[in-house]
């Protein structure tokens, strides 16, 4: 099922003509409801009334955060390509019906089967627009057991006794709930989220709507949930994502490689480590045997290190692969926009270590490299908290290690200890982003593993000639780039809520200068000052809005797009020689932009600081709006 839920000043519509036999009988009349919750409802195939109750249960929670409480249920097919039956659809869209009013929700639904002229008005705030889709249980599809295949770590995980503590700067070790969280209210946040271990999110996070909105990214109907489609602008923006983050592990001392995205379900050396690792995986069958998707470039790499000549005097080892894709196949429920996908892009960079002592030292430089990667997308220490997961006895043995990272991060740090190893790994830590959901996903991360040098037959010769198993570090700098793009979202539309305004830093913003004519008169003068500021020479991305609009119209758009610097260009301009620039990083939210005038050569320094030691790409869509299609809404 598929829902596209819209909080609605009013909406009028009226049943023109039958679109099909089994359609209600109603009559034509214009039907008006105000100060309600739109459902406009797709029901797919396989739905039935399980998925109708999870549904408006769902739309119960949406309610109760916007302060209403009544619902149009709109049946409207153009969200899926895969329909119900009308029959079973119906059935289902009076279940719906049924279980809202059952909630005590003030109900009406639209005649089903008829082609309807509508008019709505949607109210203004952030959570006004939502999207979601409530897919049938496992058993209502009869799913086969060969699609997914469920490692050993995961049953295990879910059985793992955690022992909980807050890790402070100092050193000092307090069990959570002895913690004081004043003036550590984020931390908090993560640490109930990680103790809970519920991931599924009941709501739709609001970097879904700006996704959206902003032509970002959006759901692919037409693939497996979890699976995005990417819109020039976002495509852009992840790209550049990308080439910083290679860039900087390139830096570093990576040797990137690329290795296949399948492997083989029973080659042994993958199979065990398939089973030390908490994921579900898609299996794909050829011929007589089946293959699963990677979660990560470990598998690959792995078998190319198996394969190489090293000599201790080479280490540390550092291999690194960008891989598109990886894939995970989470639970439906936990799939939430870009945050939990089931088809991410990961940078994976492996290290291989003579012993313990130099990787903790290469440890401690990938920990750096990490908040500096960060840094780099807007990104600071005080969005992110730290988690550091290890085992008891790895923790006796280097306290201080642990206690260094901590240290090094500046704030207390939530602390996950095991009596034993269950996975491949005794020490991990990740960076954890808080959303407006109080939902965390992890960012950055690295692994000190002992378990797959020798599982792979990773060898290396040290200084008596003999050989040896390398320990293995598992970092990813920035996380999945889709993550690092979602976080980006919702740090933006936490700084809407603090009265500034919302903004990609302008190395990524898809358009760093849009160029503004008063009207169509100084139409030729913008483009000549855009094809200044577009020079191979200065890399800076600049479109001009020549649409045949009002000044205030095009401002505000550009403003909606979070468009960095905004140029108009009227007479007064073109006899000064001076540009009228508004700049978005200085603006608050609800007061008047601060117009400034500078030259062309200031603005383009001022962009030049600010993109320093970044990637630079063209922008793929046409420079005039007025030759771009809407990719959405």
């Amino acid at each position: 099922m598929r829902i596209l839920q819209l909080h609605s000043n009013f909406i009028e519509y009226k049943p023109v003509e039958k679109e099909i036999e089994a359609a209600e009988e109603c009559e034509k009349k214009v039907y008006r409801l105000e100060d309600l919750v739109v459902l406009f409802t797709s029901v797919e195939g396989g739905d039935d009334e399980s998925v109708a109750s999870r549904a408006i249960e769902e739309v119960k929670e949406y309610l109760d955060t916007v302060k209403a409480n009544k619902v149009l249920i709109y049946p409207y097919a153009h969200l899926s390509s895969n329909l119900a039956k009308p029959r079973e659809a119906l059935k289902v869209l009076k279940e719906m019906e049924r279980r809202a009013k059952e909630l005590g929700i003030e109900t009406y639904r639209a005649p089903f089967g008829w082609c309807k002229q509508f008019t709505i008005s949607i109210k203004g705030h952030p959570l006004a627009e939502q999207s979601k889709t409530v897919l049938p249980t496992r058993e209502a599809v009869k799913e086969r057991p060969t699609t997914e295949v469920i490692s050993k770590a995961l049953e295990a995980e879910e059985k793992i006794e955690s022992h909980w503590f807050i890790l402070k700067p100092d050193g000092t070790m307090i069990p959570v709930e002895e913690f004081d969280f004043s003036g550590h209210e984020n931390l908090e946040k993560f640490t109930r989220y990680e103790i809970s271990k519920v991931r599924a999110a009941r709501q739709v996070p609001p970097h879904v709507t700006l996704m959206r909105r902003l032509e970002i990214a959006d759901y692919e109907p037409g693939s497996d949930p979890g699976n995005m489609r990417w819109y020039p602008k976002g495509a852009l923006i992840k790209s550049l994502i990308e080439d910083y983050v290679t860039e900087k592990v390139i830096e570093y001392g990576g040797m990137e490689v690329e290795t296949p995205v399948m492997y083989d379900l029973q080659h042994p050396s993958l199979a065990d480590y398939f089973n030390r690792f908490p994921a579900r995986q898609y299996i794909v069958k050829s011929e007589d045997k089946e293959y699963f998707l990677r979660f990560s470039a470990c598998f690959g790499q792995f078998l190319m290190m198996h394969d190489a000549q090293i000599s201790y005097r080479q280490m540390p080892i550092r291999v690194y692969e960008l891989t598109r894709y990886s894939f995970r196949r989470e639970k439906s429920g936990e799939l939430s926009g870009l945050r939990r996908l089931r088809a991410f892009t990961m940078p994976d960079c492996h290290a291989l270590c003579a012993d313990l002592e130099q990787a903790k030292e290469e440890f401690m430089r990938r920990f750096k490299l990490c908040m500096e990667t960060l840094e780099a997308f807007g990104l600071g220490r005080e969005d992110y908290e730290l988690a550091v997961r290890f085992t008891s006895s790895f923790y006796k043995d280097n306290e201080k290690f642990v206690v260094s990272l901590v240290k090094e991060f500046g704030r207390p740090a939530l602390i996950e200890m095991w009596d034993k190893q269950f996975f491949y790994f005794a020490l991990k830590w990740e960076f954890n982003f808080v959303d407006n959901l109080d939902k965390a996903s992890a960012l950055s991360t690295d692994q000190i593993d002992t378990e797959n040098g020798q599982r792979y037959g990773i060898t290396y010769v040290d200084e008596k000639g003999e050989r040896r198993h390398p320990l293995i570090l598992h970092c990813s700098p920035s996380g999945a780039i889709e993550r690092v793009v979602y976080a980006i979202l919702e740090k933006a539309y936490k700084d809407q809520l603090g009265g500034k305004a919302p903004m990609f830093p302008v190395w990524l913003s898809p358009t760093q200068v849009r160029v503004i004519p008063v009207s169509e008169q100084f139409v030729s003068e913008a483009e000549k000052i855009a094809d200044e500021l577009g020079t191979k020479e200065h890399g800076i991305r600049v479109d001009v809005d020549d649409r045949p609009l009002t000044l205030q119209r095009k401002i505000r758009d550009a403003e909606m797009e979070w468009i960095p610097y905004i140029v108009v260009v009227g007479r007064r301009e073109v006899e000064s020689g001076l540009l009228a620039v508004r700049d978005r990083q200085a603006e608050r939210v609800g007061e008047p932009a601060e117009i400034k005038k500078m030259s062309l050569k200031e603005l383009v320094e001022k962009i030049k600081v600010q993109t320093r030691g970044k990637p630079f790409k063209p922008l793929t869509l046409p420079r005039a709006l007025s030759q771009r299609p809407r990719f959405f809404g």
